[in-house]
């Protein structure tokens, strides 16, 4: 079967101003498309139809297959930074906002070292909150790798920093993106969902 494209879980000017309709009309319809329809274009010939995203993500990574992983991993990821954001912001609260404040002593201090992670990661790629040993922990990947292929990396949110995340309401200004982003419309339930261990599956398809 097939990957699809999978609907925003909100409307696309829900985010507005901090991410207009326009981006979205971009960055979900045109490039977050463009990875879902070479993906599928490779399956056959890899012998991977009817596997699940995650597997082919893993396989590919396993094979060295960079055309297959790139495009595989961003249809993950993309899926997930969908989630990772909500036009309903609040606050951590219960257990994750007790673990933030055990690992990293305040939400603000680790919004902080989200920003400076993903502001400071040079080029392309994605700033993460994972769970890793059962801390939390501030990090980022580049192009389109993803805690899907890494054993031991549990997704909470992310946030991307490819340029077509932000260049159309932000042009080159990526730490405005970011405040904007981390202040406004981080979906920190979203993250709370994900301390159960099954984030990868929130994102995956097949």
């Amino acid at each position: 079967m097939a990957f699809e494209l999978p609907p925003l879980p909100y409307a696309k000017d829900a985010l507005a101003p901090t991410m207009s309709a326009e981006t979205f009309d971009f960055h979900h319809g045109k490039h977050h498309k463009a990875y879902v329809d070479k993906t599928n274009g490779m399956l056959a010939e890899k012998g991977l139809e009817g596997a699940k995203l995650s597997e082919v993500i893993r396989v590919a990574k396993e094979k060295g297959d960079k055309g297959l992983f790139n495009n595989s991993a961003q249809i993950w990821n993309h899926t997930f930074f969908w989630h990772s954001l909500t036009p309903d912001y609040q606050a951590p609260s219960g257990k994750l906002a007790k673990m933030i404040d055990a690992d990293f002593g305040s939400t603000d201090a680790l919004v902080k070292a989200l920003i400076a992670e993903s502001a400071n990661h040079f080029a392309s790629g994605w700033g993460w909150l994972v769970l890793d040993g059962g801390k939390l922990k501030v990090t980022s990947l580049h192009d389109a790798d993803s805690p899907v292929a890494y054993e031991g990396m549990t997704p909470l949110l992310t946030i991307d920093v490819w340029e077509h995340a932000y260049y159309i309401d932000y042009r080159n200004a990526r730490p405005g993106y970011l405040e904007a982003v981390t202040g406004k419309i981080l979906n920190w339930e979203f993250a709370a969902q994900n301390l159960d261990g099954n984030g990868i599956a929130r994102a995956d398809q097949g």
